[in-house]
């Protein structure tokens, strides 16, 4: 996480292909525009809002809409000069700060770099860009981040980030209750009093042999109400819910740990590597283990 501090006139082009990004205004104003078909109009920022961009797409940031970039953020966080601005317009300042040093235009900005299966569920029901300004979402978590931020003691990264992540669930959550918002139908599903508890069952303890008859016991109705209410709200049943969710566990492991194919097939409710490999290579089209060592 970074403070970015700039002078006008100033533009950065934001290439880095981050999943997500978060952008919370300090001082000052900006616009930020996302590239591409989608069509997407700029959007104005101001202090106290909170900015969502969702990758791998391109945007710009740019203290207004005339301004050419003077800079593009590539993969890596590589800053290349762009448009005649010299080397090092925009640089390093220090411990979490980038820009123009007494920039009055300040941000505070976080990247998620990592993404997998699990969490593309949610983030690909976003738009490009989210804004949420201050009128209409006054989150608590953002002058106390900016107060952490300008903070230097033992651990403070660790604060940080989990800051950062309790802004970015705060905000989807706001930004779900919206009526403009397309929700994923799971999501909305979890505060149902039947369906939601049921999913979060599924969600905590994929491994356990799951039945629509033992799940809904744990639910209190029978199983035709609860494979009944489930898809309505879900939109696919309770079992072809937990396939998803598990081989989404699976293919997030195969990708980020290093256990072996028998060891996750038993952590996600699989009986053995083979038995996941059937039923992954029918969703995935590739075996696991040519997920695991496929691109990134």
């Amino acid at each position: 996480m970074i403070r970015a501090c700039f002078e006008p006139p100033w533009a950065v082009r934001i290439a880095d292909e981050a999943p997500v990004s978060v952008m919370i205004m300090v001082h000052g104003e900006a616009w930020i525009t996302p590239e591409g078909a989608g069509g997407e109009e700029p959007r104005p920022v101001r202090p106290g809002d909170v900015a969502v961009a969702r990758g791998p797409g391109h945007y710009l940031v740019a203290g207004d809409q005339k301004t050419e970039p003077f800079a593009e953020i590539g993969p890596g966080q590589s800053c290349t000069p762009l448009n005649g601005a010299p080397e090092g317009h925009y640089a390093g300042l220090g411990m979490r700060a980038w820009g123009q040093p007494g920039g009055p235009v300040q941000m505070l900005i976080g990247t998620y770099q990592m993404r997998g299966e699990i969490t593309g569920r949610l983030l690909d029901a976003l738009p490009p860009l989210l804004v949420l300004p201050t009128d209409v979402w006054d989150c608590p978590l953002t002058p106390f981040l900016a107060e952490e931020f300008s903070k230097d003691e033992p651990g403070q990264e660790v604060v940080l980030d989990r800051l950062l992540d309790l802004l970015l669930i705060a905000a989807l959550r706001a930004w779900f209750s919206r009526p403009e918002a397309a929700a994923p139908a799971w999501y909305r599903a979890m505060g149902d009093p039947v369906v939601g508890p049921v999913i979060r069952l599924l969600q905590d303890d994929p491994a356990h042999p799951w039945t629509v008859a033992s799940l809904a016991a744990k639910a209190g109705v029978s199983r035709a109400a609860l494979a009944r209410r489930f898809t309505e709200l879900v939109g696919e049943p309770p079992m072809t819910y937990l396939t998803g969710w598990r081989l989404a566990l699976a293919a997030d492991l195969l990708r980020d740990s290093e256990l072996t194919i028998a060891s996750i097939a038993r952590k996600v409710g699989y009986g053995s590597a083979f038995a996941l490999s059937g039923a992954f290579k029918r969703v995935y089209g590739v075996s696991p283990q040519d997920h695991r060592t496929g691109p990134s």
